[in-house]
């Protein structure tokens, strides 16, 4: 298993990533909480990976802090949460909100993030209330604001992402719409269109 990798950055389109490390290029999938803190394409990244083994494919997790990893393993645990919607939440709420709907019950707040429904959320409530305090660590990164590598096309990209992130494209059209401003870099976008959509 790969548990951790340190390279050059050298693809940066989110929640993609290409990572060199001596010479091979390791595709990374992310959530927006890694790739919003993340260096410029060029400069060196360390990431903690989860790795996951199907029969069609291999396919590899970054994470930017051990916390961080560990809570996405807590939640891929859960009946029905896999890697997709895992990466989904942890783009889609901190790890401070998360906690607070778990501990207050809030499904209302859950079923607003992408691919989770009402049965999903009560089931993340009911199996999350005893592991939340393992899992939820204080150094989780809390979405910060920290500006990131503007692409060429920013709306199509922001589009891209949300769709990866499992929100269906006419969808990901709409959220990214109601974004207000003009030159944005497409990690503003998505940023924004995630906190429209959690509202």
């Amino acid at each position: 298993m790969i548990g951790r990798l340190r390279g050059k950055l050298i693809v940066k389109r989110a929640p993609q990533l290409l990572v060199d490390v001596n010479g091979v290029g390791y595709e990374v999938e992310a959530p927006m909480s890694t790739f919003y803190n993340l260096p410029e394409p060029g400069d060196e990244v360390l990431l903690y990976t989860h790795m996951v083994v199907r029969e069609d494919a291999q396919l590899l997790y970054g994470f930017g802090s051990e916390a961080e990893r560990s809570f996405f393993r807590g939640l891929i645990k859960i009946n029905g949460v896999g890697a997709k919607m895992g990466l989904a939440i942890l783009s889609g709420m901190s790890a401070d909100a998360f906690a607070r709907c778990i501990s207050e019950s809030d499904v209302a707040s859950l079923v607003r993030l992408p691919g989770v429904g009402k049965k999903t959320a009560e089931r993340l409530i009911v199996e999350m209330k005893d592991k939340l305090d393992k899992i939820t660590g204080a150094s989780l990164p809390q979405n910060s604001m920290t500006p990131v590598v503007t692409v060429n096309d920013p709306v199509s990209d922001a589009e891209g992402a949300l769709v990866s992130l499992g929100y269906k494209p006419s969808e990901a059209s709409r959220m990214v719409r109601a974004v207000k401003g003009d030159g944005l870099a497409s990690e503003d976008i998505i940023r924004q269109a995630l906190k429209g959509a959690a509202a």
